[in-house]
């Protein structure tokens, strides 16, 4: 069965700015659709709008915001700012809804639209398909308000101020950043001047790369999809710890100071563990997606923490945190989300949180990295014409119960959809570097002779 959302992927619309569905008309279209959703109680109704650094949020920011005031709500328009931000902003402000124009790590071309709720969570499937249904010819003909109570739009100056401000209220008082040497790599996005002036703040010494944004150069060889480059500058620099941002700041790659690339996974792990000991761990419980690494799994056994999977998406997280009560959950991509403090990734946020447990423990980051076991694991994605359900293509579910079989307990190959492009994605784990890239290639190849678009 083929997803029911034509426009919403696992975290919100996506696309190449300028076509469809980011073209002006519709986005004006969305914007009075996202209005008419919120709109059902009385009273004056405020939306709230950010952006990344994307030259073409300006176009999408003011469409939006059209669509928005047309329908006679107001819109606050409060500029460059993280994706988490837009969520605390939102709520902290009392908007009805806020929205997030970025498309997270993806290149400058492209961009998107990332809706919250008032109380700063992502929206579920039912309310997005309630939008998108809104964007059919004539659904939202003669409800736009009348001209007397056309809504206005007006510029938040302090949001970033905010922000930050929030940030350092959520980094303990009694630990100081002071003599802690940090590289940051802001992919030119949201977080380029946030994320090294918080940690300045807090007494760190900074050194940035990516921190430049020009509208097109955001991800453009830095950011947390090319850890190398604050590799290079904790090396050269001889610095404690490196920090990798995505474009939109809700994620977070780091580098210890010798060098080795830690994602999501063992953020996970370093964090549950010192949360366990202070008590903080709620539940003792841990949610990944299915695409965290069994190493997850293994080490946090050992410190007897439990590891859920949820499907892969932030918001998926989220709300597997909720039924299971845990406070730490995320994604080996690097998004990490602690309930005590947000309800959904925040890189700043995260990056705080290992600078915290370093500071209190008084360990280096390999340190505190060194107990983490990894299985080898192959990723191949796949272009595909369509998505049919996998249970319906005979050669690919065969081929994946034989592996599974030859597999057993020592290892596990997962197969899914992207979300967000016409990708099948297929993992596998195991014992042995060599069975992973046999396996994955295996069930590659058998997608691409059904579906593949060669």
């Amino acid at each position: 069965m083929e997803d029911r959302r034509k426009y919403f992927g696992t975290d919100g619309i996506r696309g190449v700015a300028g076509i469809h569905p980011l073209d002006p008309v519709t986005l004006v279209l969305l914007g009075k659709a996202i209005a008419h959703v919120f709109l059902k109680q009385k009273g004056q109704h405020k939306i709230l709008i950010g952006k990344d650094t994307r030259l073409s949020g300006y176009m999408i920011e003011t469409a939006l915001a059209s669509g928005i005031t047309s329908m006679g709500a107001d819109v606050l328009l409060v500029g460059p700012l993280p994706t988490p931000g837009i969520a605390y902003l939102t709520k902290s402000m009392r908007a009805d809804a806020g929205i997030m124009i970025s498309a997270s790590h993806n290149p400058y071309e492209d961009n998107g639209i990332k809706i919250f709720a008032a109380d700063g969570k992502k929206l579920p499937d039912e309310e997005e398909l309630e939008i998108e249904s809104l964007l059919a010819p004539g659904k939202l003909d003669g409800l736009e308000a009348a001209p007397t109570n056309i809504g206005k739009a007006t510029r938040i100056d302090d949001a970033l101020g905010r922000y930050t401000v929030f940030l350092k209220e959520n980094f303990p008082r009694n630990i100081t950043l002071e003599g802690v040497r940090i590289g940051f790599d802001c992919a030119n996005g949201a977080a380029y001047h946030l994320a090294p002036q918080t940690c300045t703040e807090l007494g760190a010494e900074v050194v940035t790369r990516g921190a430049s944004p020009s509208g097109r150069n955001i991800n453009a060889g830095f950011g947390s999809l090319y850890p190398e480059v604050v590799r290079k500058l904790v090396l050269e620099q001889n610095l404690d710890i490196g920090i990798a941002l995505d474009g939109d700041a809700d994620r977070a790659i780091f580098v210890d100071e010798k060098g080795n690339v830690l994602d999501g996974d063992i953020v996970l792990a370093i964090c549950a563990t010192y949360m366990k000991e202070k008590g903080t761990l709620a539940n003792n419980v841990v949610v990944a997606t299915v695409m965290s690494n069994l190493g997850l799994e293994k080490t946090l056994e050992k410190h007897d923490i439990k590891v859920f999977r949820s499907q892969v998406g932030d918001r998926y997280v989220l709300g597997l945190m909720k039924e299971q009560g845990a406070s730490l959950g995320g994604e080996q991509s690097g998004h990490t989300i602690f309930t005590d403090v947000s309800d959904t990734g925040d890189g700043t946020l995260t990056a705080l949180k290992i600078l915290e447990v370093m500071q209190a423990t008084k360990k280096s980051l390999s340190e505190l990295s060194a107990d983490f076991i990894r299985f080898p694991q192959k990723l191949i994605n796949i272009d595909v014409r369509h998505k049919p359900e996998l249970s319906t293509l005979p050669e690919v579910t065969e081929k994946i119960t034989n592996i599974e079989g030859e597999l057993k307990d020592n290892g596990r190959i997962l197969v899914r959809y992207s979300g967000t492009e016409n990708k099948a994605r297929v993992m596998v784990e195991c014992i042995d570097d060599d069975l992973c890239e046999k396996y994955a290639t295996q069930v590659a190849d058998v997608i691409e002779k059904e579906i593949g678009t060669v």
